[in-house]
């Protein structure tokens, strides 16, 4: 097996395609399984354009470059793909837009299904950058990156090491925190959201921290009329991100 330490795999049709379409001057090598070939020529021809070596493996190998995950049959092999936006590219992000900033903020989220299916609902959303803390929090590993199909590479994810710090100073830029709480008093469809918002969604089970709590401008909660007390991070995150988009569409 090829590559180098900051290399990195990833795995699964979607990601794969994502790969060689943004970002093919990083592609080292695809994998793919040898009875796969034939399903999947329109990516390999694409890899093959782009002088990217493809090499035939057996499931086994693949099965490892995955980890176990399901790759579809496929894999490629990244550069440096590990590394997430700083605070300072997101600043610069923010002073280039030309409509109100729509952000996404993920207070801890652990677990790397989660975190893809909120990269995928953000792409879907508009929304311009998804930021998360550094420590105590899943980053864009391979299975983020699959799970996502392909909205890791498009929706840029800031990584800070100070999360309380970074909101003051999204506050001073002149956005609106927005925090999704069950505990709120107000419902999420009685909030506007058509300016300048950060929507701040807590971990899986615990919610927002304290301080992240108290940080934010509003506390909304998605109204509940079942016996589910909650929903899970990703469903949560899509139901207020999609209202946002419907607010601030075009009359």
């Amino acid at each position: 097996m090829s590559g180098r330490a900051d290399d990195q795999w990833v795995y699964g049709v979607h990601a794969v395609s994502a790969a060689l379409q943004r970002r093919a001057n990083q592609v080292a090598e695809i994998c793919v399984l040898s009875a796969s070939v034939r399903r999947l020529s329109d990516i390999l021809d694409q890899a093959k354009a782009a002088n990217i070596p493809v090499r035939e493996v057996a499931r086994e190998e693949l099965d490892l470059l995955s980890r176990g995950g399901n790759h579809q049959g496929i894999a490629a092999q990244q550069r440096e793909i590990g590394a997430a936006w700083n605070e300072s590219a997101l600043e610069n992000l923010l002073t280039t837009l030309s409509e109100s900033p729509l952000l996404l903020v993920l207070d801890g989220v652990q677990d790397p299904h989660n975190l893809g299916a909120c990269l995928r609902t953000a792409d879907a959303a508009g929304v311009h950058a998804v930021i998360a803390p550094r420590d105590r929090a899943t980053g864009l590993t391979a299975t983020v990156r699959k799970v996502a199909c392909g909205a890791a590479e498009s929706v840029p994810f800031v990584q800070v090491t100070n999360l309380a710090r970074a909101l003051r100073r999204l506050k001073d830029a002149g956005i609106w925190l927005v925090g999704a709480s069950g505990e709120a008093d107000t419902s999420l469809y009685q909030t506007d959201m058509r300016g300048s918002i950060a929507l701040v969604m807590g971990a899986e089970g615990k919610g927002l921290r304290r301080l992240t709590q108290e940080l934010c401008d509003y506390l909304v909660r998605i109204p509940m009329r079942g016996q589910v007390a909650s929903l899970n991070v990703s469903v949560a995150t899509a139901v207020c991100l999609y209202e946002a988009m419907r607010q601030r569409m075009p009359a």
